[in-house]
């Protein structure tokens, strides 16, 4: 599977004019500084009644969708459910031995690639932690979604990554862009892997918002992510910056070490959101959450915890799974035409 992506990459190369070795110092350093971030919506309601951000405030770990019962993808972490099977698929079954635990379930981030102040896959939440380089060693990545057909064809790790950047290569040479950025080329790519990656920018605020929604490489984190010792640092959303759940994120801060940075953050007025967001209706859920007002990641996180809290009164809504996507394609068309505040 290597050698067929590396002969994949090699005519790609040819075709962009690069020498081979343009890319293998692409590659060499993101075996050096990659870094992967955690996205999550800290105000979200976890199996425990606590908010995430409470939950790590408390224990200083990251949990997986196992323990949490939350998704910013397909709510399906359970034994038999959907994610189980996609894990089973693409590692083996090295997590369905007897002795597998929830606790000891894979973590997804994305690899922060082009150093967007909102993350590179805002699409599962409004935060994120930036994990330290040495965290990638353990971590294995999968351009695009792992639940997806071809997930384990394009899934390799930092010592054979070509898998993962075969596919990537062949998207921008057809000129569809990646990572938000619809004219990135092959060379613009490797010159940002080369250049780019050996530290983030010092403050996400002054920079414009990624956009990042469908084009990411997804990683699966092994092992522990314990906050006083794989985070490098935490951006949030400035919707919680005077919010309950921001004090929690600046006790986070605090508690553990980690600098606290805010990003521009998205707001939109409920009056410029579409009817339907790829095919669900996304309007009336917004004018449920804001009337006629402005939309947040605070505001849309607090009507999703009162589908948890309050499910009499969503009952005539629409199916509770149904009601979770249009929540989640409520947040995407912020991220896609949020404004900062």
């Amino acid at each position: 599977m290597s050698s067929t992506a590396r002969d994949d990459i090699r005519a790609i190369l040819v075709r962009a004019g690069l020498h081979e070795s343009v890319y293998d110092d692409a590659i060499e350093s993101v075996r050096i500084h990659a870094r992967v971030a955690l996205h999550f919506h800290p105000e979200r309601l976890s199996r425990t009644g606590r908010t995430v951000a409470d939950g790590l405030r408390r224990t200083g770990v990251y949990m997986s969708q196992f323990e949490t019962g939350l998704s910013g993808g397909s709510p399906s972490a359970f034994p038999g459910g959907e994610r189980d099977q996609w894990e089973s698929q693409l590692f083996g079954g090295a997590y369905h031995e007897p002795d597998a635990s929830p606790a000891g379930r894979p973590k997804y981030g994305a690899l922060a690639v082009m150093d967007h102040p909102d993350g590179p896959a805002p699409r599962f939440g409004s935060c994120y932690f930036l994990l330290h380089a040495e965290v990638s060693s353990r971590s294995t990545f999968t351009f695009g979604s792992s639940h997806e057909p071809h997930a384990p064809e394009r899934t390799g790790t930092l010592d054979v990554f070509d898998p993962v950047m075969a596919p990537l290569l062949a998207q921008l040479e057809r000129g569809s862009g990646a990572f938000g950025i619809d004219d990135l080329t092959v060379a613009g790519l490797l010159d940002q892997l080369t250049s780019g990656l050996s530290k983030p920018s010092f403050d996400p605020q002054t920079r414009p918002l990624g956009r990042a929604l469908d084009s990411f490489i997804e990683a699966q984190i092994h092992g522990d992510i314990r906050l006083n010792q794989d985070v490098e640092r935490l951006v949030a959303d400035p919707a919680f910056r005077d919010h309950p759940v921001g004090e929690s994120l600046a006790t986070i801060s605090m508690k553990y070490g980690i600098p606290l940075y805010w990003h521009p953050g998205f707001t939109l007025p409920v009056g410029k959101v579409p009817d339907v967001f790829r095919e669900y209706p996304v309007r009336p859920l917004a004018e449920r959450i804001a009337g006629q007002g402005v939309l947040d990641a605070a505001n849309i996180g607090a009507m999703a915890n009162s589908l948890e809290l309050e499910p009499e009164a969503w009952k005539a809504w629409a199916s509770h799974e149904d009601t979770l996507t249009q929540f989640r394609r409520l947040w995407h068309v912020l991220v896609v035409n949020g404004v900062p505040d």
